[in-house]
């Protein structure tokens, strides 16, 4: 959710200067021996568990609000601010430590990053006082911060370009699943045992993956198995690379219309995945562990929404690339009407209804605004674009949502902040408007960069 730069279940529009892209991939899937695929897989699903792994490590933290509140006597905003110090590092250092794991090596990266994480979730585990916790929160979001960025880029050297949407997919919505099993185990534990153990057995899991996911992937062993798809070069083998300014993913209007209604539309979602806890232990008096299952499920079709929207905006962009826009807005205006009214009624079965079709459309906007930023970037500079997003989707969205609903929650209420968190959907909403307005003028703007960038190659 907050650190994959990729598109979910969507496909990206060919830019101007993309058909050489095409040509290319397909000269790569033929050229390639075949290879036993079982290789691949392996990375895929142990870099995928060290990501489940990084969002349980993230939100275990919601599951044990309510003990941290009681024992510590902290504030709405202080619990918010343990949740927000993690998104707001992520968003900070996604780019420079994505640049950074490209020249180091990505697998000494990704298993240094896993354990700073982990390590630091074991000193949530002893933390004595808010302080303390806040600092080992501030290193999980260190440890975390460009996982997701390198993490997929790890993944897809070693898999054709042509399943590469799919895999993107699942990745991204790894983070969703994460998030659940953390929440839900957290909050057992946290009754069962104590809410110290509920960190203690994440840093261990964390530890133990990391150790196995250094063992069998090597730089030597991607190296063997690489797919070679160097989407920067042009169709010719002797020309050199085309390759445009990282200045011209900020001097693009529809790209920065892209970028902020795609953070706009994670505040809502952050907020469900930070706060659902502690809704259902405050509003319906649950227990804990109770209220951690239960807040699972949601957080669980905020995951879903993401990947069957970015199918469903496939399906209707197909012929109509502008028509990416307009389901973005379509998903926002309807989790907009959905939560609005349902934090308006009283506790029962026709809020939690609303409650699951908002947070269903939360996110959904996630894959099309994706796929927007990659249609209207250059590929020498793609990769940078939606990082930009992340970072975008952390600091408007992830970061920014669970603290200003604590903040809020300690003058209004927590239901009465709630009341208020849809309402950003509305900036999101004119985001993606003007985007949609501005996407022809940007194609062609692209088109002209593309033009230049070749004429200097």
């Amino acid at each position: 959710m907050g650190n994959t730069p990729t598109s979910i279940g969507t496909s990206v529009e060919l830019g101007p200067d993309s058909s050489a892209d095409v040509l290319g991939s397909d000269r790569i899937d033929s050229a390639q021996p075949r290879r036993r695929p079982v290789y691949p897989w392996v990375v895929f699903a142990l870099t995928f568990a060290l990501l489940l792994s990084d969002y349980m490590s993230r939100q275990v933290l919601s599951a044990v609000f309510p003990f941290l509140k009681a024992d510590w006597d902290l504030s709405d905003s202080q619990l918010a601010s343990l949740t927000s110090i993690v998104a707001l590092m992520v968003g900070l250092l996604t780019f420079p430590l994505s640049l950074l794991a490209d020249r180091w090596g990505r697998v000494r990266s990704l298993a240094v990053m896993a354990v700073i994480w982990s390590i630091a979730t074991l000193f949530c585990a002893v933390a004595a006082n808010y302080e303390q916790m806040l600092a080992a929160r501030f290193l999980v979001g260190v440890g975390e911060a460009a996982y997701g960025s390198v993490g997929i880029a790890l993944v897809l050297s070693v898999f054709a370009p042509r399943i590469h949407s799919t895999l993107s997919g699942a990745f991204m919505a790894g983070g969703s699943f994460g998030s659940v099993v953390g929440v839900s185990l957290g909050g057992v534990i946290a009754v069962h045992l104590s809410w110290r153990w509920s960190f203690a057995a994440m840093a261990v899991l964390g530890l133990i993956l990391v150790a196995l996911f250094r063992l069998v992937v090597t730089e030597r062993r991607l190296a063997a198995h690489a797919v070679d798809q160097d989407v920067a070069s042009p169709a010719r083998p002797d020309a050199p690379p085309i390759r445009v300014p990282v200045s011209t993913l900020f001097t693009n209007p529809a790209v920065w219309c892209a970028y902020l209604g795609g953070g706009l539309q994670m505040f809502t979602a952050a907020v469900l995945l930070s706060w659902t806890p502690s809704f259902f232990n405050r509003e319906y008096g649950m227990a804990p562990d109770k209220a951690g299952v239960i807040a699972a499920a949601f957080v669980m079709l905020i995951g879903t929404g993401m990947v069957v929207c970015g199918i469903i905006t496939d399906r209707v962009g197909r012929n109509n690339p502008s028509g990416k826009w307009s389901s973005a807005i379509a998903y926002c205006a309807i989790s907009l009407t959905s939560l609005g009214i349902a934090f308006q009624l009283e506790p029962g079965a026709a809020q939690l209804t609303l409650i699951a079709i908002g947070a269903f459309f939360s996110a959904g906007s996630s894959g099309p605004t994706a796929a927007m930023v990659a249609s209207l970037t250059h590929q020498s500079v793609r990769a940078s674009g939606l990082g930009t997003l992340t970072v975008a989707n952390n600091i408007l969205g992830l970061a920014t949502g669970p603290f200003i609903v604590g903040i809020l929650a300690d003058r209004l209420g927590l239901i009465g902040a709630l009341q208020l968190t849809p309402l950003v959907y509305v900036l999101a909403i004119v985001a993606l408007f003007f985007g949609r307005r501005l996407y022809a003028a940007g194609l062609d703007k692209l088109a002209i960069q593309s033009a230049a960038a070749a004429a200097k190659a």
